[in-house]
């Protein structure tokens, strides 16, 4: 968003804050966070959208997962602040949000811009080269420094946050979806300057990620230095430091757009032929071999049933394409709808989105790094991991579990490996098992009468948790 979205933020500040009335009315907060090696200072920020009572004595800080960003709570995070009124739901944007350029979809969601002119500013110009107002990628030789923002920095800047809260006099939880959760959980066992993470926080809440073995692992210095290697822009793929989620040479930001336009689609025009089921460059595998509404577009795009296995870090549960129709709609079903769906990805008037554009790859190599929770494996050590503290954490964890590592229960051996060696009371470790019922993203979209992990956190957050008042 970078000037963007910080001139945006100042000119509506002084409006929202005086007719906040939601739980969502108010911008982004930025909080300011430390340097890195190589990083313009105008990165030092990142961005916290607010949902609940600014009185809350409590803060929950929720941070997204691999490619995510902070509207993956914006449903959740009302409803838990609905539920628990004493907790403030907290959802972090990292730095690179400061990156991104989201002018057209904050006109398309205003209604000053339609869903096509938004698909013709972001990727029209690729088809048509002479496109004068056109959205400019950046180039990865320009943003090598991003190839340092890694555990250390999410976990410091984190911090931040947390330590703002604090002064505020709340009560901080930690906790976040996927490679979020896993950073909630490597939080408690850092290492800060001597000062061990566990004691800034009441407890963990971890959605479908965690460390001791959730995910992919790195164990050996060589895999290491090969991975830290791989985000070289110098000598590595054209993407650099950067995820591509769809894996597309060259196009590593543009799950994002592709996402948001098609949730933008589907709430303005849900039962119009789908404006993306034409374009050339979508790729084959996120098409129906039929002409489909732009709810059905969506919803056949991210479903568990028809959404390619590649894309299993964004998928739902949420039903399949009607049965007849020219062109097909979308049949909910299951336990997210379509519509929920379309409202967590099609952004908020801010620029808040749910898919980064330029995930730093840095995170992914680090996670797999920490997987073994061992500070002085010789992963660890070449990418600078401090880990110290596992054995004295002593906070209640919370882990819900889904179908992506639910084959081998990944998340939740991985919380059981991680209280096993730690001091989490035996009755403060709370496991929800989903696999059979959820994917990745329905602890996040699902409605709350469908909701497992709404269900669950919020006994255990009322029940392990000493709410301040």
């Amino acid at each position: 968003m970078g000037k963007l979205k910080t001139v945006f933020v100042v000119v509506v500040a002084v409006f929202a804050a005086a007719s906040a009335t939601g739980a969502s009315a108010a911008p982004p907060t930025v909080v300011k966070v430390g340097s890195l090696p190589e990083t313009p200072s105008k990165y030092n920020k990142v961005f916290i959208t607010k949902y609940g009572r600014a009185s809350a004595k409590n803060v929950l800080l929720l941070i997204p997962g691999t490619s995510g960003g902070a509207a993956n709570f914006s449903l959740i995070g009302p409803e838990i602040a609905r539920q628990i009124p004493e907790i403030q739901v907290w959802a972090m944007d990292r730095r690179e949000q400061a990156l991104e350029d989201n002018s057209m979809m904050i006109k398309a969601l205003a209604g000053t811009a339609t869903p096509q002119q938004a698909l013709d500013y972001y990727l029209g110009w690729v088809l048509n080269p002479a496109q004068k107002d056109k959205f400019v990628p950046l180039k990865a030789k320009d943003y090598a420094f991003m190839k340092n923002w890694g555990m250390k920095m999410q976990l410091e800047d984190a911090r931040a946050v947390i330590m703002e809260a604090k002064r505020a006099g709340k009560t901080v939880i930690l906790g976040g979806h996927s490679l979020g959760a896993s950073m909630a959980a490597a939080y408690a066992t850092w290492d800060f300057h001597g000062h061990p993470g566990y004691k800034d926080i009441a407890a963990i809440v971890a959605i479908d990620g965690g460390l001791g073995g959730t995910f992919n692992s790195i164990s050996t210095a060589a895999s290491a230095k090969k991975a830290l290697a791989s985000l070289d822009v110098t000598t590595a793929t054209p993407d650099g430091p950067w995820a591509n989620l769809l894996r597309i040479p060259g196009f590593a930001w543009v799950a994002g757009p592709f996402v948001q336009i098609g949730a933008l689609a589907a709430i303005k025009d849900p039962n119009q032929l789908s404006i993306l089921g034409s374009y050339p460059l979508l790729p084959a595998y996120l098409k129906a071999d039929i002409p489909t509404t732009n709810e059905g577009a969506l919803g056949y795009a991210l479903d568990s049933d028809s959404s390619p296995k590649a894309l299993s870090l964004i998928q739902v549960r949420a039903g399949h394409l009607a049965s007849s129709g020219n062109p097909r709609g979308w049949k909910n079903g299951e336990v997210t709808t379509v519509e929920n769906l379309a409202k967590a990805f099609a952004g908020d008037r801010y620029g808040t989105n749910g898919v980064d554009l330029y995930f730093p790859l840095r995170l992914s190599v680090d996670i797999a790094g920490a997987s073994s929770m061992d500070p002085k494996s010789p992963a660890a050590k070449v990418l600078g991991l401090r880990l110290l503290h596992l054995k004295d954490v002593d906070i209640p964890y919370y882990v819900f579990q889904t179908s992506l590592t639910g084959s081998r229960n990944g998340v939740a051996n991985g919380a059981r490996n991680f209280a096993a060696r730690s001091k989490v009371p035996k009755s403060g470790l709370v496991i929800v098992d989903a696999k059979a019922t959820t994917s990745h993203l329905d602890p996040l979209l699902s409605p709350p009468k469908t909701n497992d992990f709404l269900k669950t956190v919020v006994v255990f957050l009322r029940n392990k948790i000493k709410l301040a008042r």
